[in-house]
C-alpha cells in the first residue's frame, strides 16, 4: 500500500492542485498586478505604479468604512461569542429539550446573507415605521440593525462549536475542582474557560474575520445608506469596482488592502488565542 502511494500520488493531487492553482493562485497574483495598473478589461492593463493606492487611502469614503467595518468587527464578536458561550453552557446541562433547542438556534445560519437582509428589512421597517424612521435615513440605525442581523444569524453556529468545546473537557477534571472546593464561578474562569480556548480560538478566528468579510447581509440591509455612511469595506470595494468608472484598478488596490488587513488581524488574533491553550 505504501508503495503503491509514492507511485501514483501525483495521480490525485495533481488535478487538486491544478484546480486550486486556476481558481485561485493565479487569479491571486493577476489581482495584485492590476492593483498598479488602470484597466477596464484584464486585457488592456496598463502600469501606473502606486496611484491607485495612493487614491485609495486619500478615499475619506473608504476610510469611513474601514473604521466602521473595525468598529462592527468588535462589536459582533463580543455580543456573538458572549451569548453563543452562554447558550451552549446552558444547553450542555441536563435539561429536556436541548437537542430542539439546539436545532432552532442554528437553523439562522442555513438561510443565505442576502435572503436575510431583506427579511431584516421588512422587519426592521415594520417596527421603525411607527416611529418615523427607517435604515436607510439614519447610518446608526443601519449600523445596529446589521449588529442584530449578523448575531441573529451566527450566534447559533458558534454555540455549537462551543458545546463540542464543552463536551471534549475530561469530567474528572470537573470533579476534581469540586472535591477541592471551588465554586461555580472559579470552575468557569479556572477549569472551563482555559480548557476550551481551542473552540474559542476558532469563534474568536471566525467572528472576527466574518465581521470583516460582510458583504451581502450588508448590501441587501442598507445598501450603505445614507450617503454611505453606514457602507462597510467589501460593500465599499464592489461600489468601487463596479460603480465608478474608470475606478477598477482602485477597487482592485482596495481590495489588496483590504486582504492584508483581514490576514494581519486574522493572524495577531490566533497567535494571542492560542498562546492561552492548555493541554488536556
Amino acid at each position: 500500500m505504501g508503495r503503491n502511494i509514492k507511485k501514483y500520488w501525483p495521480i490525485f493531487v495533481l488535478p487538486t492542485m491544478a484546480a486550486f492553482a486556476i481558481g485561485f493562485v493565479i487569479p491571486f497574483i493577476m489581482g495584485i498586478y492590476l492593483s498598479f495598473c488602470k484597466f477596464t478589461t484584464v486585457t488592456d492593463a496598463r502600469f501606473i505604479g502606486l496611484s491607485n493606492y495612493a487614491k485609495a487611502f486619500g478615499d475619506k469614503i473608504f476610510q469611513h468604512s474601514f473604521w466602521l467595518t473595525c468598529a462592527f468587527a468588535i462589536v459582533t464578536l463580543v455580543i456573538i461569542n458572549v451569548v453563543a458561550f452562554a447558550l451552549a453552557m446552558a444547553l450542555t446541562q441536563k435539561l429536556k429539550g436541548t437537542n430542539i433547542f439546539r436545532t432552532i438556534f442554528f437553523m439562522p445560519n442555513l438561510i443565505g446573507g442576502i435572503v436575510l437582509g431583506y427579511i431584516w428589512q421588512l422587519i426592521f421597517a415594520g417596527i421603525l415605521s411607527k416611529y418615523d424612521m427607517a435604515l436607510n435615513l439614519d447610518a446608526r440605525l443601519g449600523f445596529w440593525g446589521l449588529v442584530i442581523l449578523v448575531c441573529w444569524q451566527q450566534i447559533g453556529y458558534m454555540m455549537i462549536i462551543y458545546i463540542a468545546g464543552l463536551q471534549s473537557i475530561p469530567g474528572d477534571v470537573l470533579e476534581a475542582a469540586e472535591i477541592d472546593g471551588a465554586t461555580n464561578r472559579q470552575k468557569l474562569f479556572k477549569v472551563t474557560i482555559p480548557m476550551m480556548m481551542p473552540s474559542i480560538t476558532i469563534c474568536t478566528f471566525l467572528s472576527i474575520t466574518n465581521g470583516f468579510k460582510l458583504f451581502d447581509q450588508n448590501l441587501a440591509l442598507t445598501a450603505g445608506e445614507p450617503g454611505k455612511m453606514s457602507e462597510l469595506m467589501a460593500l465599499n470595494i464592489f461600489n468601487t469596482f463596479y460603480g465608478r468608472s474608470g475606478f477598477e484598478g482602485v477597487g482592485q488596490a482596495k481590495a489588496v488592502i483590504f486582504f492584508i488587513i483581514v490576514v494581519g488581524i486574522g493572524l495577531i488574533q490566533l497567535r494571542a488565542t492560542r498562546s492561552k491553550e492548555v493541554q488536556q
